[in-house]
């Protein structure tokens, strides 16, 4: 619900959306406040969708460039898809926030400083020779310089149980009231929030409540701020119970329903790696649903560890990012040979190497598909909103035992840590999930007998009397299990895992269309890359011009009418956080001229940069690289002019 307006505002602007970013040092509690704007946006009921960015170092010189943290929303009346192109407002608590965001800023967009950082030295590492807040070099902003610092400090004058160390650090929590004010926001759900995270610390509760307070209060009674007071109406949303979630939180929850709708206990094996740890974190508070979390040492021993889970009648899934998924293979050929049905979550991040590893990217797809030793196919899925990480892991527990087989299941970053509004599902809508153990039967049991519909082999829980059996990493028999070094076994047995994995297909839907279908021109996708696609289409469609979009939740198998869609469409284009491997797969199966729209800059696509894309390949025009006025780079044009 939105508050009554403020005293003193006679009325507040309608708008139907808004974006809005924070940014400072790392320590300036960024993303605390941007959690909170979130949230109390989602109880207003807006849709929103978020992009926290992190910076890589850990501990980054205060003030420097490296160091800066942000986070990006937007909301809206009406339904949305991205975190928003550019923020309409930007509230910036140093130089170096103000220097690295400042260009993304709106013309005329509202744009809030906090004066005390503006001395010489923080200006210096910047990179300005000059106080940007006294020369011309922000008058194309609405410009807010505030000592949000020096009010906070004043407001918490009276407080003696806090030091002025904590007493500054409460100053995201005045800038949040300022938010909050803006947007005719209420203060209870913060004011909530504080005293139960600082409960054992009340004198810290004391001072983050005061000066949330103040910062509101410090609007309503400047005559500046009633220039951009706004409103944004609630969004029609479907009847239900709701729920702000980020993508990370979205997979735990999916990894618990898949084991209690399985019937199975969830072992989840992983060691801590950015971006996918808050899995971890977050299945370890499950523990009441029979969830057990093992953090191993290192990535190979969490792989075989969950291997081993597998082998034991477990719902096994191990977590981890681009890094960890290149140390896991060889156990991952393990769990393809010894077909046992295991999910491994990839949150791709920027790489090579350690890379980017706070940045988001999409570069791990052809790695998914072929980075292990010899014939070793998985299933591939990929979720493409925050959200849908709850529904794809449970799909991805649901094709691993269903069909005897590893599954990875392609998050990244961006979806992550984004969040968006959930609406909590009935347990009716949820899968049905059926495990089936082997059972004995009084025969000689056969480990890889096959089920005719799948070709799965039989799950055989060890120590169950009548079904001892060999398996391991050796080549098997067929049927039999046994070693076996026979050329034609080998090559029969390859063919039957890849096949395997091929009737996966049957058990998959269709790949849908979404837009026109009289269109010349087929934007294709996968993972996170949909909310710009779907955004950037929609701009297509309003400006009276056709298009159409589809998206690839699943990667391997492809859905069984891939071809039949591609091929319907003169032109086709698939914008990628990558060099263009979903591009190179389509091009290289259906020989389809599959036009790439590449991006590698740590970000996600916005609207604007698929939207741009889209324009070219319909006028004719070479597909420019985001962000630049550049032709498309590859490795073939690539020069240093």
């Amino acid at each position: 619900m939105q508050k009554p307006l403020a005293p003193g505002v006679q009325e507040r602007k309608r708008l139907e959306h808004v974006t809005v970013r924070f940014a400072g040092d790392s320590g300036d509690g960024v993303q605390i406040t941007g959690d909170q704007f979130t949230n109390t946006t989602a109880i207003a009921g807006n849709d929103l969708a978020t992009l926290p960015d992190y910076p890589a170092e850990i501990r980054a010189p205060a003030g420097t460039l490296p160091g800066v943290s942000g986070f990006q929303i937007q909301f809206a009346a009406t339904d949305i898809y991205t975190p928003g192109d550019q923020p309409d407002v930007l509230v910036a608590f140093n130089p170096a926030a103000l220097k690295v965001h400042v260009n993304d800023l709106v013309q005329n967009g509202v744009l809030i400083v906090d004066t005390k950082k503006f001395d010489k030295i923080n200006m210096a590492k910047a990179g300005y020779a000059t106080n940007p807040l006294e020369d011309s070099s922000l008058s194309n902003y609405r410009l807010f310089s505030e000592p949000i610092t020096d009010m906070t400090m004043r407001s918490l004058q009276g407080l003696e149980s806090v030091s002025a160390r904590e007493k500054e650090r409460c100053k995201n929590f005045f800038a949040l009231g300022m938010a909050y004010w803006i947007f005719n926001r209420d203060l209870g759900p913060s004011l909530r929030w504080i005293q139960d995270k600082f409960k054992k610390s009340p004198g810290i509760a004391e001072a983050c409540q005061t000066a949330l307070k103040a910062g509101y209060n410090y609007c309503d009674m400047t005559d500046a701020f009633q220039a951009v007071a706004y409103e944004i109406p609630a969004a029609p949303t479907k009847p239900g119970l709701y729920r702000n979630i980020s993508g990370n939180q979205a997979l735990a929850t999916g990894l618990v329903a898949a084991s209690v709708r399985s019937g199975l206990k969830l072992f989840y094996g992983a060691y801590p790696i950015t971006p996918a740890s808050d899995i971890l974190h977050e299945l370890a508070k499950h523990k009441n649903f029979g969830v057990i979390t093992f953090q191993a040492e290192d990535e190979i021993a969490a792989m075989a560890a969950v291997v081993g889970a597998a082998f034991s009648g477990a719902l096994s899934v191990a977590g981890t990012a681009g890094p960890g998924l290149a140390l896991k293979s060889e156990a991952m050929s393990l769990a393809i040979m010894t077909e046992l049905p295991v999910v491994v979550i990839d949150v791709q991040r920027g790489g090579p190497s350690t890379g980017l590893p706070t940045k988001t990217e999409q570069a791990d797809l052809l790695f998914a598909m072929y980075g292990r030793h010899g014939e070793s196919p998985v299933a591939i899925l990929a979720p493409a909103t925050p959200a849908e990480n709850f529904l794809f892991a449970i799909e991805a527990c649901r094709l691993a035992v269903r069909h005897m087989t590893p599954v990875i299941l392609l998050s990244d970053g961006y979806l992550a840590n984004g969040s968006e509004p959930w609406r909590i599902p009935e347990l009716s809508e949820l899968p049905e999930m059926k495990t089936e153990f082997a059972h004995a039967n009084g025969k000689e049991f056969m480990p890889y007998a096959r089920d005719e519909k799948t070709l799965s082999r039989p799950w055989a829980v060890p120590g169950t009397p009548g079904l001892e059996h060999r398996i391991g990493g050796l080549e098997s028999r067929e049927l039999t299990g046994d070693v076996s070094y026979d050329p034609h076994n080998h090559e029969r047995m390859c063919v039957l895992r890849a096949a395997k994995v091929a009737r996966i297909a049957e058990d998959i839907p269709p790949l849908e269309v979404m837009g026109d279908e009289d269109a010349e021109v087929l934007v294709i996708g996968w993972g996170s890359t949909y909310g710009a696609i779907r955004s950037a289409c929609r701009r297509v469609q309003e400006a009276g011009r056709k298009v159409a979009q589809a998206h690839l939740r699943y990667l391997n198998p492809l859905p069984r009418n891939t071809e039949q869609v591609l091929k319907r469409y003169k032109k086709v284009i698939c914008p990628e956080i990558n060099l263009g491997q979903l591009s190179h797969l389509l091009r290289g199966r259906f020989l389809v001229d599959v036009i790439p729209l590449n991006k590698m800059q740590g970000s996600p696509f916005t609207g604007r940069e698929v939207l741009e894309g889209i324009e070219a390949v319909m006028e004719g025009r070479p597909v420019r690289q985001p962000g630049s006025d550049r032709p498309f780079l590859t490795t073939s044009n690539y020069s240093e002019g």
